[in-house]
């Protein structure tokens, strides 16, 4: 894509009121161009290799064919920046999941009420998701996620005391955390995580996480006891923070003010992990746009904690961690397949 013309959208939608709705925030910016509108995956395809778009937002549920099953066959045939348009619901969560699984960059969850009102309170986050789709590198994947039993690892004290871990992410983060996880054994310290997405959504993707990972996941609720061997999401719209109550760690959620625009935060959890686990933690920091969770890696390695960043090749979008990494953040600068490893190596000396 030359930088010099704007960004071309291709929006297919089946409701006419979220095309015009997306059309119109879209075309707002002066770096986006809406070069097109389908009703239909059908008719998008014939628009896509006519307008030849740079990024398409795609509904989930359309008629003829739908979204999922479109976005397989263009993965396969015509591997694209694609921004999914779901519900907010349990079934929409679910669904778009799968798609972030097939090689979706991000998604947009539409609301199922008030409708124009709250699609114009989306309008920063939407033009933001294209725009970092549009950047974003394109990685077609089978779909076809097997649970994975991580080998057995003898998890001891060693160079990196570390008796918490703590994971931020943004765009392309669902498969990322996926990926640490799987190669996590179950004997590990308690690992909160904070990935930018809605409620419902966050429900959703610990389920998923729980049936593919050795490590035990779960949606974290205020006052969890964090426990060796679980991971803790945070509910979407809520911050997760730690706590300790003599040498316990427990789970923080509140609802206070966003932190960088965002409820959950990476930086409210980074930087209550600093304060209270201070030398006594590891932190992660993987793909994702902005720069949320980069000033609170940079506070946990002063802490003296141990902190890796995910490497610009490997990410989806290498915004968060090439911040952390510029404010001299991270400690370790890896490629995602070989961030579990280097966790067990941290933690086994």
């Amino acid at each position: 894509m030359e930088a010099s013309r704007p960004i071309r959208v291709l929006i297919i939608d089946d409701s006419v009121v979220i095309r015009q709705l997306l059309k119109d925030i879209l075309s707002r910016d002066g770096e986006l161009e809406v070069v097109g509108t389908a009703t239909d995956p059908i008719d998008g395809y014939d628009k896509i290799v006519k307008l030849k778009p740079d990024v398409l937002t795609l509904d989930v549920e359309m008629p003829r064919m739908d979204g999922i099953t479109f976005l397989q066959k263009l993965m396969q045939s015509h591997p694209m920046p694609v921004v999914m348009v779901s519900t907010l619901t349990r079934q929409g969560s679910e669904v778009t999941l799968k798609a972030l699984e097939l090689g979706a960059i991000d998604f947009i969850a539409k609301p199922t009420e008030n409708v124009f009102t709250n699609m114009a309170a989306l309008a920063h986050d939407i033009v933001a998701k294209v725009k970092a789709a549009a950047r974003a590198r394109v990685r077609p994947r089978a779909g076809q996620v097997a649970p994975v039993t991580a080998p057995p690892v003898s998890v001891k004290p060693g160079k990196c005391t570390a008796h918490l871990i703590a994971i931020g992410a943004s765009t392309g983060g669902p498969e990322a955390i996926r990926q640490v996880l799987q190669g996590l054994p179950a004997q590990v310290p308690p690992i909160v995580i904070v990935q930018h997405m809605p409620p419902v959504f966050t429900h959703s993707f610990a389920e998923r996480l729980d049936r593919l990972c050795t490590v035990r996941v779960k949606e974290a609720q205020d006052g969890d006891a964090l426990e060796t061997g679980h991971a803790y999401i945070a509910p979407g719209d809520y911050h997760l923070q730690v706590t300790r109550n003599g040498s316990q760690y427990r789970a923080k959620v509140v609802q206070t003010d966003p932190v960088n625009r965002h409820r959950p935060s990476v930086d409210a959890l980074f930087d209550s992990v600093a304060e209270v686990c201070g030398a006594s933690a590891l932190g992660i920091l993987l793909t994702g746009m902005g720069a949320d969770g980069a000033r609170g890696l940079k506070r946990m390695r002063d802490a003296g904690a141990c902190t890796i960043a995910q490497d610009e090749e490997t990410c989806v979008v290498f915004g968060m961690p090439r911040e952390a990494i510029a404010l001299g953040g991270a400690a370790h600068i890896l490629p995602l397949p070989h961030i579990a490893q280097k966790v067990v190596d941290l933690l086994s000396g």
